[in-house]
């Protein structure tokens, strides 16, 4: 009897079959806000499986406790039930098993951001931090996730987005997908509904834009050429030889809503959420300027798209790899968000959607924005860095006068380094072959497998050896220091004007404004302002100042004010919890400031000082 050969499996089969670990989710109850993620681990640990979900989300530096979301449990094998221990308020162990482990649970899905999940009749979203237990023991291995339509009518012609690898499902389908591993699991969120669809593609790299939520008359064409130079510049700042992006194919995941803003970086995919109204519109009347909100808009996406290598795949030694379970510190978030902060602009003139004006007005907001608070003096932005988890995103009303920004002045620190690496080498050397020294070294191989990060005296090092220069006293002074920078005397070689016309003559509190119902709330109190000097305090309510009622319209204070002099005194009622106060403030001049630069001479004929070469 002829014997017939083995029959040889596909890759993709043989990857389903290697997957020790598969999940199912499921929108369960799309009004209720649920998720049911059914997990089976076909080999579990003899002494009782223990399974965790992460405490926090790489790129979002807060504990977010995703495991509160968790709303039921369970675990089976071989159809008996399982008891499940809990260890602390992320982890579970699992009584011995005999056989596959399968643990069903729901998770709460109701917030409205790019860090966790969200579901509702709308559309559904998650990152797998919010939703996937992680078998400890076995992060290396293939993940399996199968991603089920819902049975809601609402979902009916629901579609799917994600980078995530296909193995069963087809593109924008429900079906099964695979991951190498745990990392690559997570770092690869799902959007789900009916959304807006557009590909384009960057040196050969498919990219997709998927707007979900109501825009009317969006302009994708318009989307879709902006990311695309965008795009393109960045892949070939990186790779100016082999123009090689490192993903196969890169997702932008939007949400647009009525009122939001923010990002968050993946390896091959960003979740965005923004104002419908930044986005393109056909019905705009066609111009070639950018308009305030759209430029936001493409300002983030130059932002988390530049993460793709600056953070995603080079990292701080720290990140290498993540501990997520708990606060992870270290002292370089300076370099990874301030240098991408300053990147994201300066691609934007770069790929040619604005000009040398339009760049020069986003720096010197930059610029006012870090000279604003006094916190400056007070905290350096290494120490802004390690103190992310407690500091920079609990920030409370007194955060100007506290800390500083690791983004804001981590963008100033990248500018003077890049202006002064550029006058002392003249021009042969710029901040761009410090980025790309990084990339070779730490970001080009760090995946597949998780490679190695980056030390501070290492990124130190790096920018002695690439510059030719002894760096040492800038990293002593402005990164590990709380000098401000000499922006002025930085920018004159360039033929670059710095001014600051604040209006001093104007007559103001120095004070952070917000509403309360139809009242005037302080919601800041700026340190040694007129409001500081006086007594007053965040949360103060304004009732009237001397004797005129003060309103929470836009405008109400300014012109009360109007009628004043610096150095008048005024007298100011306000409610401090239910009782009420009066103050004496004597007017200071308006201490907010007015930077503006400006091109002079023979630069307004070169783009040389603000559009370096790439």
């Amino acid at each position: 009897m002829k014997k017939t050969a083995p029959k040889k499996l596909s890759s993709q089969q043989s990857a389903q079959q290697s997957a020790r670990v598969q999940y199912s989710i499921v929108p369960k109850d799309l009004a209720g806000h649920l998720f049911e993620v059914t997990l089976r681990v076909a080999t579990p640990a003899p002494e009782g499986q223990v399974l965790a979900l992460p405490a926090w989300i790489p790129g979002s530096y807060m504990i977010r406790e995703f495991s509160r979301n968790v709303v039921r449990i369970s675990a089976e094998s071989g159809g008996k039930p399982i008891a499940l221990a809990k260890i602390d308020k992320h982890t579970w162990q699992a009584a011995p098993a005999k056989g596959v482990l399968t643990v069903r649970y729901e998770v709460y899905a109701w917030d409205l951001s790019v860090r966790a999940a969200h579901l509702d009749q709308t559309h559904g979203f998650f990152n797998g931090t919010s939703v996937f237990l992680r078998v400890l023991g076995q992060e290396e291995t293939p993940h399996q996730v199968d991603i089920e339509r819902p049975s809601d009518a609402a979902a009916k012609s629901w579609r799917v987005a994600t980078s995530l690898p296909e193995l069963g499902a087809k593109r924008y389908g429900f079906g099964s997908y695979l991951a190498a591993d745990y990392d690559e699991l997570i770092d690869h969120p799902v959007e789900m509904g009916d959304f807006a669809l557009a590909s384009f593609k960057a040196h050969g790299i498919a990219h997709d834009i998927v707007i979900s939520g109501r825009v009317p008359n969006l302009d994708m064409a318009r989307l879709q050429a902006d990311l695309k130079a965008i795009c393109e510049t960045q892949i070939a700042f990186f790779e100016p030889k082999t123009k090689r992006a490192p993903m196969d194919r890169y997702v932008f995941l939007t949400l647009a809503v009525g009122d939001g803003y923010g990002g968050l970086e993946h390896r091959a995919s960003t979740a965005l959420i923004c104002a419908r109204a930044d986005l393109p519109s056909t019905a705009a009347p066609k111009t070639p300027e950018v308009g305030e909100g759209y430029l936001k808009f493409l300002g983030l996406c130059s932002h988390e798209y530049f993460h793709t290598w600056n953070v995603k795949r080079i990292k701080p030694a720290a990140f290498a790899p993540y501990d997520l379970q708990a606060e992870t510190y270290t002292p370089l978030l300076w370099l990874f968000e301030g240098f991408t902060s300053y990147y994201d602009d300066l691609m934007l003139i770069r790929s040619g959607i604005i000009n040398e004006e339009a760049y020069l007005k986003l720096v010197g907001k930059t610029i006012g924005s870090v000279l604003r608070g006094s916190g400056r003096g007070k905290q350096s932005v290494a120490d802004s860095s390690f103190d992310a988890w407690g500091k920079y995103y609990r920030q409370d009303e007194n955060a100007p006068n506290a800390i500083i920004s690791y983004y804001t002045k981590g963008s100033l620190i990248a500018l003077a380094f890049d202006l002064t690496i550029r006058a002392k080498t003249a021009g042969a050397k710029s901040l761009d072959d410090v980025m790309r020294a990084l990339w070779q070294r730490y970001g080009r191989d760090f995946y597949p497998t998780v490679g190695r990060g980056v030390t501070e005296a290492e990124v130190e090092a790096l920018f002695d050896e690439v510059s030719g220069l002894k760096l040492k006293p800038l990293f002593d002074r402005f990164v590990r220091g709380t000098e401000d920078l000499p922006l002025a005397k930085l920018y004159a070689p360039f033929g670059v004007k710095l001014a600051d016309a604040r209006k001093s003559a104007k007559p103001s509190f120095d004070v952070g404004i917000g509403r309360d119902g139809a009242d005037c709330k302080l919601s800041q109190v700026h340190e040694g302002g007129a409001a500081h000097c006086a007594g007053m305090s965040a949360g103060d309510v304004l009732v009237a100042l001397d004797g005129l009622r003060v309103s929470g319209s836009p405008g109400s204070l300014d012109g009360l004010l109007a009628r004043y002099r610096v150095g008048d005194t005024v007298a100011v009622h306000a409610f401090r919890r239910d009782e009420l106060m009066t103050f004496s403030v004597t007017l200071q001049g308006d201490r907010v400031p007015g930077i503006t630069l400006s091109l002079t001479g023979d630069a307004k004929k070169s783009a040389k000082p603000v559009r370096p070469s790439a």
